[in-house]
């Protein structure tokens, strides 16, 4: 299992945040805080009308102040749930929305980039994480 500890959890969450990251158009809150990747997939996951066990998780966090600290807890709860690929899929399934997050030379904008991306997570269903949430 891949804990705390190993070097490639700590290169695989740094990927995957600037894959979120890379070309997010810069959006503020009502009282002008940047909203980051964690703002998208929060949007993203309520549009399927269900509540998203590990934002309810991550919103229960109260220690967490920042939108990026936020979707690095949600990231590490779905590692650990083996619900990254699905629940990234869920977020991408809208290209309006997309278009309002991204700009063009996100990968998640181009059908054939997603769909790479998303395989890759899928793969990453096999492997079982032992993280501290």
């Amino acid at each position: 299992p891949v804990t705390d500890g190993s070097r490639e959890l700590h290169s695989l969450c740094a990927q995957l945040e600037f894959l979120l990251q890379f070309d997010l158009k810069e959006k503020r809150s009502f009282f002008g805080q940047r909203k980051d990747y964690w703002d998208f997939l929060c949007q993203g996951l309520a549009r399927c009308r269900q509540e998203h066990k590990g934002i309810h998780f991550v919103t229960s966090l109260f220690k967490l102040k920042t939108p990026v600290g936020r979707g690095r807890a949600f990231l590490r709860y779905c590692l650990v749930h083996r619900q990254l690929a699905e629940s990234l899929q869920l977020c991408l399934l809208d290209p309006e929305s997309l278009c309002e997050w991204y700009y063009a030379r996100s990968p998640f904008l181009s059908p054939k980039r997603r769909a790479e991306i998303l395989g890759s997570l899928y793969e990453l269903d096999c492997v079982t994480f032992h993280l501290a949430l």
